[in-house]
Parts: C-alpha cells; sequence; structure tokens
C-alpha cells in the first residue's frame, strides 16, 4: 500500500502522513528498493486513528497518546484520553456557570459561589481557579482592558469583585466561539447596557462547540479501539 492510496482514503496529503512519521506517531516504515515508503493495513490504522484523535481531541494530544501506542504503554495512552474527556466535561460545567450567570436578574450579586459568601474580594488565584481559566489569561485580559481590578491599598496586590468574576467568565465563554478581543468588547459593552442576548446567544453557541467536540471525542476513541485490536491482533500472530 503506498501513501497516495492512504492519503486519498483519509482526505490528507502525502505531507501530512510524511509529517506524521517524522513526528514517531507511526510504526516504522520499511521502505522498497527503489526507496517508495511500504505502508500496511496497521499503518492506515495509525494514520486514521492520529485524523480522529486530532479532530476530537487536537494534535498534542495525539503527539502524546500514539508513541505510547507503538511503546505499549496502553494504559498510560488511555489515562491521558480521559483527562481530556474531564478536562472537556468540567469546561461545559464552566459554560452553563456563564449562561446561569446571565440569566440571573441581580447582575451585580455572586451569591451562587457559597464558599466566597463572607468576602469582598478575591485574589487572582481564587477567580483562575473558580473560572478554570489561568491566571496568565486574566492578566492578558486585564492588559487589553477587558477588566480592571482594583488593587489593595495595603499590599498592592490586584483584588476581584463579583463583578470582575462575572466578566471573566463571559470572556472565556465569548472566546470559545469569537477570537477577535474588539467583538469581545463590543459583547462587553452590550452587557454593560444590560443588553445580553448576543452574549447569551454567544454563550449557548458555546455549549452546542462542546457537545460537537463530545460526539468527535467519541470517534476518536472508537478509532483508537479500532486500532489497538488491529494491534493485539499482530501481536497474537506474531506470537
Amino acid at each position: 500500500m503506498n501513501g497516495i492510496e492512504i492519503a486519498k482514503k483519509l482526505n490528507v496529503s502525502t505531507s501530512a502522513l510524511r509529517h506524521y512519521e517524522a513526528w514517531g506517531l507511526v510504526p516504522k516504515v520499511e521502505r522498497a528498493k527503489n526507496g517508495y515508503r511500504i505502508y500496511t493495513k496497521e499503518h492506515e490504522a495509525y494514520f486514521r486513528c492520529i485524523r480522529a484523535l486530532n479532530a476530537g481531541f487536537g494534535m498534542d494530544l495525539a503527539k502524546k497518546v500514539m508513541p505510547l501506542i507503538i511503546n505499549q504503554k496502553i494504559h498510560d495512552a488511555l489515562w491521558l484520553i480521559n483527562k481530556a474527556q474531564v478536562d472537556l466535561y468540567i469546561e461545559k460545567e464552566t459554560v452553563q456557570k456563564t449562561v446561569k450567570i446571565l440569566d440571573s436578574q441581580d447582575f451585580t450579586e455572586f451569591s451562587d459561589v457559597k464558599k466566597y459568601h463572607d468576602k469582598d474580594y478575591f485574589t487572582i488565584g481564587e477567580v483562575a481557579k473558580e473560572a478554570n481559566v489561568s491566571t496568565s489569561s486574566i492578566r492578558h485580559w486585564e492588559k487589553e482592558g477587558l477588566i480592571k481590578p482594583e488593587r489593595h491599598k495595603e499590599s498592592g496586590f490586584r483584588i476581584y469583585s463579583p463583578i470582575d468574576i462575572r466578566r471573566v467568565f463571559i470572556i472565556r465563554t465569548i472566546q470559545r466561539v469569537v477570537y477577535s478581543l474588539d467583538i469581545v468588547r463590543q459583547v462587553l459593552a452590550d452587557i454593560d447596557k444590560n443588553n445580553i442576548i448576543r452574549t447569551k446567544e454567544m454563550a449557548i453557541q458555546s455549549l452546542q462547540y462542546i457537545d460537537d467536540a463530545l460526539v468527535q471525542q467519541i470517534q476518536g476513541i472508537a478509532s483508537l479501539q479500532n486500532l489497538l485490536e488491529i494491534v493485539s491482533n499482530k501481536e497474537q500472530q506474531e506470537l
């Protein structure tokens, strides 16, 4: 089987197949006397799995999983997949919180976070943990003027109000749908005018993206299972 045949089946370029090979994502490929690569059904299954994992989990994870499969560290690979699914579920919960925030009648309170009832302000670490976002992202949004936390009078550290936390939730959710910070600014300006229709639509759209990602992840897992069966059968035949 040659690369052109596999590329046509997977609707990718032959150069993409060569990249996967160079990255060590498929077992060693033998060559014919004329120098052409000789791909097997096993290689095709690896390539198909790479494509499926990329669609559902991203290439960064595929680059971690595939070498583990090649080296027969199956459980390590499966735990990476499991963690990615957990992360997706957490992401869905976070976006659902944003929808709840937008649905709330009093937009200035954060009463649903019981553990913070007795606090007047929050640290950047607490905000990052609550909103499931990195502190570096929060600092970037502050630099862009999307949030404007105050500074503690004595320590000089940033302190975040409930309104700041809500804006962080909204910003991270909007950025799942659009990457332009100018659009994010427009949406936040609408919210400041109590116009949340577009923001709510984007939050719902973000949830749809997450649902679509879940489907793609399941398809990726199915492709991985098929690969594992092929690898297992090969090992049994070699015994």
